[in-house]
């Protein structure tokens, strides 16, 4: 699949209703109304939003993740998209999703185009409700991740994403259930990638037709 019929199907899927979670969902222990009755008892969710940018890396489309550092926190050392929470300056949650990706990453490419957003993910253990951004790059261009933030980027072939094995199921500790219960995830460039990350990354695969 070249970026060019990327583009394509993303520009007009995007344009349509989102097939949403609940099918990646079912694979699980919990549902889309879990999800949602924990937003609702939640009265004042933190705006956040994200970037999933696609982009060409030896003529093969890719996909931008990262890495989170260790640290005391519920989010320590998962894999998720370049994002963050929205500040009083952004104009918007796109603006957030722009602003969060240039200082995580360091990454500017000066043809950037955002293309539509997937649907809202709310996390409950950090109370954020998440909009994910889709956006298209001819180049990356050279990167500088904030250590801070960034333990490392991980370039993702497409081809990867699209692979029928690469969604696996675990048994894991749910915070929202108090329990274990099976966990869908993709294994994606030796990283187990789980949570939200992984309904996003759900919804955008089946968006390309995965």
């Amino acid at each position: 699949m070249t970026l060019d019929v990327v583009h394509a199907r993303l520009a007009e899927a995007l344009r349509g209703p989102l097939p949403g979670h609940t099918a990646f969902l079912a694979r699980s222990g919990y549902t889309s109304a879990e999800l949602l009755a924990a937003l609702r008892a939640d009265d004042a969710p933190r705006e956040s939003a994200v970037l999933a940018l696609l982009y060409p890396r030896q003529e093969e489309p890719h996909l931008l993740l990262m890495r989170r550092p260790e640290y005391d926190g519920v989010h320590s050392g998962q894999v998720s998209f370049p994002g963050g929470r929205r500040e009083v300056a952004d104009s918007d949650l796109r603006a957030t999703a722009l602003r969060e990706f240039r200082e995580e990453t360091g990454a500017t490419p000066a043809d950037l185009q955002v293309l539509g957003s997937l649907s809202q993910v709310y996390i409950p253990p950090s109370r954020s409700l998440v909009t994910p951004f889709v956006a298209l790059a001819r180049e990356l261009g050279p990167t500088r991740p904030d250590p801070r933030e960034v333990q490392a980027l991980l370039e993702v072939p497409l081809a990867e994403l699209m692979r029928p094995d690469v969604l696996r199921v675990r048994n894991q500790y749910v915070r929202l259930l108090r329990r274990d219960t099976e966990v869908p995830y993709f294994a994606l460039g030796g990283q187990v990638v789980w949570g939200a990350t992984a309904m996003m990354l759900a919804e955008l695969r089946e968006l390309l037709g995965g």
